[in-house]
């Protein structure tokens, strides 16, 4: 199998089912970088072998994980070409963030984008190559993948996009209609999407991490990761060709994926991003410190009492997650940082409060907990809490200009607001917390 994205959550997750499954010896993960080697460079240096800590509240778990085979630079399109031809690669994951899909506001391939007009060229010319995007190069792989003769393949997006896979299909049909219109007969036939719902926190590793390896393991691994002990992955969709037995590491397969992840997004995630532009305004720099301070987390627990009215899901199922949150994001041993979740956020506050906070306000609601998270974000943008870091800062930077009123009318318009009430109340929530 072939991954696009070598971050930590793809090691944490991916990678970690695969090397857990009862085929694991019949599978091995070729690893694409984004722009630079990464720590692919590191990996390389111990035959791409690494050791995941599992971060539990009263000690450590170490596992060497061994399901990678390579890994490469995201640079090397030739050598991403090489695997698409190959008839023994029958599935791709990735994990390239919500930016990654290089999308437009509405949700389609951003043509406009230069290096998608560049992909959409190169691609027409023949020129497979020279692609930079990621949807460019899944297209180019495709095309070589079609004129080799090599069979069918299931593409799996594990990025906390909502209805990932049928995202994924979008675009690509989006760039190859443009790029090489005579590839939709192969996507209809040969290509599988399914679509995913992933989930366990994993922190950026530290120093710690890496001394505790060594401490307690023995060894010196620079490429040495920590996760919490907690971890789930749902899947659904149109499966074309093999895929690891991932079902005996513990995923699921299920017809509808979107309970899930609705959960996971607004409960989870909606929960992260809350916590990362408020609770940094209060000075906390990590999940389980502010989750401590009781502010903040009736803050979190406002915001899940707006999504809980809106998820299609059994009212103990909905409160048996949200303790097991609160347990998550308490462990103190994690140390996850809230700066790192902040970044991106104009590609996650749309997806995982917005949606929630327009079905409260027609309901006839006063959604006050999801109203706090776009006000919080409105600072971020002024330059309160976090550091700003957002793969759409040219698009999105006049939001913070401006008086606080400015700010929040434009964030509004940003965001599809136009109900009145929660215009006013984002105003009011700002004030306080800028307070």
């Amino acid at each position: 199998m072939v991954h696009l994205g070598l971050g930590n959550f793809f090691r944490a997750h991916q990678a970690w089912y695969t090397d857990r499954a009862a085929d694991a010896d019949q599978w091995g993960i070729a690893a694409f970088a984004g722009r630079s080697m990464g720590i692919g460079a590191e990996l390389q240096r111990q035959d791409n072998l690494y050791t995941l800590v599992s971060v539990g509240p009263q000690g450590n778990e170490y596992r060497v994980i061994s399901s990678l085979a390579a890994t490469h630079s995201g640079t090397d399109v030739a050598g991403l070409l090489a695997y698409f031809t190959d008839p023994a690669v029958s599935v791709v994951t990735m994990t390239i963030t919500e930016a990654g899909y290089a999308r437009n506001e509405r949700g389609e391939l951003d043509a406009a984008n230069p290096d998608v007009a560049s992909d959409i060229d190169v691609i027409a010319a023949g020129n497979l190559g020279a692609v930079r995007t990621a949807p460019g190069k899944l297209v180019a792989g495709l095309v070589a993948r079609r004129d080799a003769g090599a069979g069918p393949i299931t593409l799996i997006s594990c990025d906390n996009v909502p209805d990932n896979g049928a995202m994924l299909e979008r675009v690509l049909r989006d760039l190859a209609a443009r790029a090489v219109p005579d590839l939709a007969e192969y996507l209809d036939g040969q290509v599988g999407f399914v679509t995913t719902m992933v989930d366990r926190i994993t922190p950026r590793a530290t120093d710690a991490t890496w001394q505790a390896v060594q401490d307690e393991q023995g060894v010196d691994d620079p490429a040495a990761i920590a996760t919490e002990p907690f971890s789930e992955w749902v899947l659904a969709g149109d499966v074309k060709a093999p895929l690891p037995d991932w079902a005996s590491a513990g995923a699921v397969f299920v017809d509808d994926v979107v309970p899930h992840e609705l959960r996971k997004l607004w409960l989870l995630n909606g929960a992260h991003s809350l916590l990362a532009y408020a609770a940094t305004i209060k000075g906390h720099q990590t999940v389980s410190d502010a989750i401590a301070d009781p502010i903040v987390k009736g803050w979190v627990n406002e915001w899940w009492d707006v999504a809980a009215r809106h998820l299609p899901l059994d009212a103990a199922v909905i409160a048996d997650y949200r303790a097991a949150l609160l347990e998550r994001f308490g462990n103190p041993r994690m140390r996850d940082q809230l700066s790192r979740i902040a970044a991106d956020g104009s590609q996650k506050i749309p997806i995982r409060i917005v949606p929630a906070l327009k079905a409260d306000r027609e309901a006839g609601n006063s959604p006050l907990g999801a109203e706090r998270a776009v006000a919080a974000w409105t600072l971020h943008l002024r330059g309160l809490g976090a550091p700003f870091n957002d793969a759409r800062a040219d698009k999105i930077s006049d939001l913070g200009t401006g008086t606080l009123e400015d700010s929040v009318r434009k964030v509004c318009e940003f965001l599809d607001i136009d109900d009145r009430d929660s215009k006013a109340g984002i105003l009011a929530l700002a004030r306080q917390l800028e307070a």
